[in-house]
């Protein structure tokens, strides 16, 4: 019949969005294609195009309804006597575009869909070589990423003290400003507070835990895509609370830092099935 060629464009989606384009013979069979791109596919947006070149002559065979342009001409001769133009010639042409007067065979499509579907199994193959290669090489970036996550996070937990301590000595110095004396039981429930609210031990665990997750997640076999995005919104989630509880320039600096690698790290996730 021909050359049928399979090509297969993928870019980032949420979802799984197939979007086919097929010669006539295989559209019928579209819902079967769609099932076969569904079982080895996850996520994506994906364009499947099937192109199909015949050889010269391998169309399909037209066949003329002769009994029909016999009566086309019988009418036409009688309307030509009605009309008393009985010379008036009949144009083969327009006898052509009579509805019914060309007959196409059909063709078989049953080998062209078991081709169809073998071409389309190998360029699946293809596509997911190419797709576990640049997985690959994101895990890789994903995993330095994760790496500065959890030094930012070290940083921020040795230097808690400090922070707490700064914290204590300006909320004394305030006092002493004010020239009054301080009940010393208030003053260590206020300083026990601001302890309480400046605290992000909690956080930073939190952040080491998601961390490992990732790197977990990273190492299996299956599709991991939407579970890694649930992960990047964790991340997220902690750093948001590390920089409203910031009580110093640094902490702050270490929070916006953390929320560009996670950015960083999202968008590289959205190319992971």
């Amino acid at each position: 019949m021909g050359t049928l060629t399979c090509e297969l464009r993928a870019v980032n989606h949420r979802y799984l969005d197939l979007q086919f384009r097929l010669p006539d013979e295989l559209r019928p069979k579209e819902t079967e294609l769609r099932q076969q791109l569904g079982t080895t596919l996850s996520r994506g947006k994906v364009d499947c195009s099937l192109h199909l070149k015949r050889r010269d002559g391998s169309g399909k065979e037209i066949r003329l309804n002769e009994p029909l342009v016999q009566r086309l001409c019988d009418s036409a001769a009688q309307i030509s006597l009605v009309l008393r133009n009985s010379a008036a010639p009949v144009s083969p042409l327009d006898l052509l575009r009579w509805p019914g007067v060309i007959e196409e065979q059909e063709v078989d499509t049953d080998p062209l869909f078991e081709a169809a579907t073998a071409l389309l199994a190998e360029t699946v193959a293809s596509l997911n070589e190419m797709r576990r290669s640049e997985g690959d090489r994101i895990a890789v970036l994903l995993e330095s990423r994760c790496s500065e996550v959890l030094s930012i996070a070290k940083t921020v937990k040795a230097r808690l003290p400090e922070v707490l301590e700064a914290a204590h000595r300006k909320q004394r110095e305030r006092i002493e400003k004010l020239d009054i004396e301080a009940d010393p039981a208030r003053l260590e429930t206020e300083l026990a507070l601001i302890a309480q609210k400046l605290d992000v031990d909690e956080e930073l665990d939190r952040l080491e835990s998601h961390v490992s997750e990732i790197r977990q997640t990273l190492a299996s076999d299956q599709p991991v895509g939407r579970r890694l995005d649930f992960l990047m919104q964790e991340l997220n989630r902690e750093a948001n609370t590390l920089g409203s509880k910031s009580a110093d320039a640094e902490t702050t600096r270490a929070a916006v830092e953390l929320k560009v690698l996670i950015e960083q790290m999202r968008e590289q996730i959205q190319n992971i099935e």
